[in-house]
């Protein structure tokens, strides 16, 4: 395939002596763990003929900056709906966030993207139609609807387990005594209350992350963000195994990283989780 249809003998053998397929099977793998441990690479792209890492460290920022965005724009607008919600219990505005934001959950994440693309870049003319801005300020800008995208699918689930566990604390008797004790409301919200309630948001936003990253896959398509996304959509469609091999390796070791971060952070919000006594 690489050579094309009328490649020679020699030609063929030349290059399966490059890729190592005349290597029996361990040596190839042990071949591939020992580069990869070393250098961080998963072998030489077929397509551009470079490091996969290279091509990787290349597009990276652009993904990244996007997941860093949405997590951002996920948490901030779940807190604010979330406290609405659990001060206003049962009332009009507590039934309009719970239902608002569950509707963003049966849509496929692509149309949705679409459709604030239709929206807000083609007739408001808010936000540009797709591609990367020059300087800090432009790509900000030209990430901040794909990052809202991608949000919408993370705010329903994390709207509830916050909402859930904020109701729980309100009703629990250290508030009350708190209440008692003449303490303002907005300091017991703030301080006690959000501070209790965040651990199980916060371990649910863990998972939600490692789903994230193939939202911010698709979503790069549909916005045509020179990321991540792309390059593997790219290396799918022309069979380019060493970029998709790193790819899928940095992804798994990336939700290993935010995994152990949660649970660090999880510590410093709830020291029981510690083990302490």
């Amino acid at each position: 395939m690489i050579l094309g249809e009328y490649a020679t003998a020699e030609a063929i053998e030349s290059m399966r002596h490059r890729l190592g397929l005349d290597r029996s099977l361990w040596e190839q793998f042990i071949g591939f763990v020992h580069n990869f441990f070393t250098h961080g690479d998963t072998g030489v792209s077929i397509v551009f003929e470079t490091s996969s890492r290279e091509l990787i460290a290349e597009r990276a920022p652009v993904t990244l900056l996007l997941i860093a965005m949405t997590c951002l724009f996920s948490i901030i607008v779940s807190l604010v709906l979330a406290t609405l919600a659990a001060t206003h219990k049962d009332g009009l505005l507590d039934h309009i966030i719970r239902i608002l934001p569950a509707v963003t959950l049966g849509m496929p994440i692509f149309w949705v993207g679409l459709l604030l693309i239709l929206v807000f870049s083609v007739r408001l003319r808010w936000f540009p139609v797709g591609g990367v801005g020059e300087g800090w300020l432009g790509i900000l800008y030209s990430l901040a609807l794909p990052a809202i995208t991608v949000g919408l699918s993370q705010i329903p689930s994390l709207v509830r387990s916050l909402r859930a566990q904020m109701l729980e604390v309100l009703e629990s008797d250290f508030v009350v005594t708190l209440k008692a004790a003449g303490i303002p409301g907005r300091v017991i919200l703030v301080k006690h209350v959000l501070r209790n309630s965040a651990l199980p948001a916060l371990m649910l936003l863990g998972v939600n992350i490692a789903y994230l990253m193939g939202g911010t896959l698709v979503i790069e398509q549909v916005f045509g963000l020179k990321g991540i996304g792309s390059l593997l959509f790219s290396a799918i469609s022309n069979r380019d195994f060493p970029v998709i091999q790193g790819i899928a390796l940095y992804c798994a070791i990336s939700v290993v990283i935010i995994g152990f971060v949660i649970e660090v952070a999880s510590g410093y919000l709830d020291p029981r989780t510690k083990g302490e006594q």
